[in-house]
């Protein structure tokens, strides 16, 4: 009660959510710049358990917006950072991680036991594949992307609404490397907000943006949600 007393304190969540926080199972798949935010504030809140999926060492070049991680942890697996740092957080929630990249071999297994996927992923391929098994299985998936000072969140599950990852892009593309800058805090905003967006789907309070994409622009602070 203490740990949670301020977010309990709120009608929208209150005891019978915090119980809801501690049944959830969440997988963060991806846990750099989108999937650190996402991480720290998931634990913190309180889910029962937490998957995190990233085959990826710590370079130099992540501590610019990867926040789990620091300069002496370079070359080390982020997976195993991360773990250790979201024990220390909060040790009441059961981290799992996956050392390996998702793949259609390997999806099956790791997300089977999980009822809500959070996208921190930087590629299409993968994407598409969250997409697909998620709506084909009935999860909820938290997409989430960043570019430079923009940002965009959006839920999809077949259930709450029909619209899919391939409506909103329906042709993959190639990752630039212009599209690969990035301020640090964009990557806070929206991992956060993919944060949010889980616990408003599980404690059910709100409007989760199922068949709606939010989006951002940092430089002017403007932002509204688009129907799909």
């Amino acid at each position: 009660m203490e740990r949670y007393i301020r977010q309990i304190s709120l009608p929208e969540i209150g005891e019978e959510g915090q119980y809801k926080l501690k049944k959830a199972k969440v997988l963060i798949v991806g846990v750099g710049g989108l999937g650190s935010p996402a991480a720290l504030y998931l634990v913190a809140a309180g889910v029962g358990k937490l998957g995190i999926v990233d085959a990826d060492i710590v370079g130099l070049s992540n501590l610019q917006r990867q926040i789990l991680y620091s300069e002496p942890e370079q070359g080390e697996l982020k997976v195993n950072i991360a773990q250790k740092r979201l024990n220390e957080l909060n040790s009441h929630v059961e981290v799992v991680s996956y050392p390996e990249y998702l793949n259609s071999e390997n999806i099956a297994r790791i997300i089977s036991d999980y009822d809500i996927v959070v996208d921190g992923c930087d590629n299409f391929e993968t994407r598409y594949l969250l997409s697909d098994y998620c709506m084909a299985m009935g999860k909820t998936y938290v997409y989430g992307a960043i570019e430079g000072f923009v940002g965009q969140v959006a839920l999809f599950d077949g259930k709450h609404s029909i619209k899919t990852y391939r409506d909103l892009y329906p042709a993959c593309g190639e990752v630039s490397e212009m599209e690969r800058a990035v301020v640090g805090t964009t990557a806070a905003v929206v991992g956060a907000v993919q944060a949010h967006e889980v616990l408003k789907v599980i404690c059910g309070y709100g409007k989760p943006l199922y068949g709606r994409l939010w989006y951002i622009d940092l430089r002017t602070m403007q932002s509204g949600i688009i129907e799909l």
